[in-house]
């Protein structure tokens, strides 16, 4: 299964003899509207999945958006109808960097049938599909199995260690430029980056409409950055840093790292070294 998917491709999909869970993962950030955003229109059928309470435990160690206990992600999975032969199709309200992180959490336990709707539910609505408004109808509950651990992960004091004795992949910070150099910082206390990474904004992954750009585009970009399946990806809190892993499955890259934590766990340990500027 492709990890990107179509309106129309969905459309076909949910008229099948198997239709697949449609999860919906609207989110911003400091903003606490996805399930009122749900309730107002979604794709029909679809379940709401909420981000910072099924999808991240509290904020503490591991930073703003821990990974969540495995025993509460799999019982959201469960509640929406995810089992592990049925295919999950995940979207946003159209860039995909909320429905990047299930979509990685799914891989990561071993779920091998997981789309992201590429454009979110602006594309659905833009290629004249229906939406439904109130809450998630009932749905028999799934037997989702999660196995986490399944893809690559790093945690702080092991990239610590890499970078210290000089022996770090290279470090691929999804954030903002501006956030990168440390000329503005609106969430973090700390403003910077883990010395040695490049700039990779996750945003770049996407064009005007939130739809990922070309695949041979992707390449060519992340081949310029250095970028490749030994990377280690790393945004704010965790979440962006998934959108970029997206994107390289999307343009044929496989393997990458993901520093669950980033910034706001790096920046925890005083002692961690921080720099600031654009790269010589």
């Amino acid at each position: 299964m492709s990890v990107l998917i179509g309106a129309q491709d969905l459309l076909a999909a949910l008229g099948s003899d198997q239709p697949p869970v449609i999860a919906d993962v609207r989110w911003e950030l400091g903003r606490d509207t996805g399930r009122a955003d749900f309730e107002a229109g979604h794709i029909p059928g679809a379940q709401f999945v909420d981000l910072d309470r099924e999808l991240a435990a509290p904020p503490g160690a591991g930073g703003r958006h821990p990974l969540p206990p495995p025993e509460v992600f799999q019982q959201a999975m469960r509640r929406i109808g995810v089992s592990n032969d049925r295919a999950v199709v995940v979207y946003d309200a159209a860039n995909s960097l909320a429905a990047s992180r299930l979509w990685w959490l799914l891989a990561d336990a071993g779920h091998d049938q997981v789309a992201v709707l590429d454009g979110g539910l602006a594309a659905w609505t833009k290629a004249g599909q229906p939406v439904t408004a109130g809450e998630s109808e009932h749905v028999p509950a799934g037997d989702f199995d999660g196995r986490p651990g399944q893809l690559g992960q790093v945690d702080s004091a092991t990239l610590a260690a890499l970078i210290d004795k000089g022996e770090a992949p290279v470090l691929v910070d999804v954030r903002g430029a501006e956030r990168y150099a440390g000329e503005n910082e609106p969430i973090d206390p700390v403003a910077g980056h883990i010395p040695g990474a490049v700039s990779a904004p996750s945003m770049d992954n996407v064009d005007a409409d939130g739809r990922f750009v070309a695949p041979k585009v992707l390449r060519e970009r992340f081949t310029a950055l250095g970028v490749d399946g030994d990377a280690v990806l790393y945004c704010g809190s965790g979440i962006t840093a998934a959108h970029t892993l997206l994107a390289m499955r999307s343009a044929g890259i496989g393997g990458g790292t993901l520093y669950p934590g980033s910034w706001s766990d790096w920046i925890r340990d005083p002692d961690r070294p921080v720099r600031t500027g654009p790269l010589p």
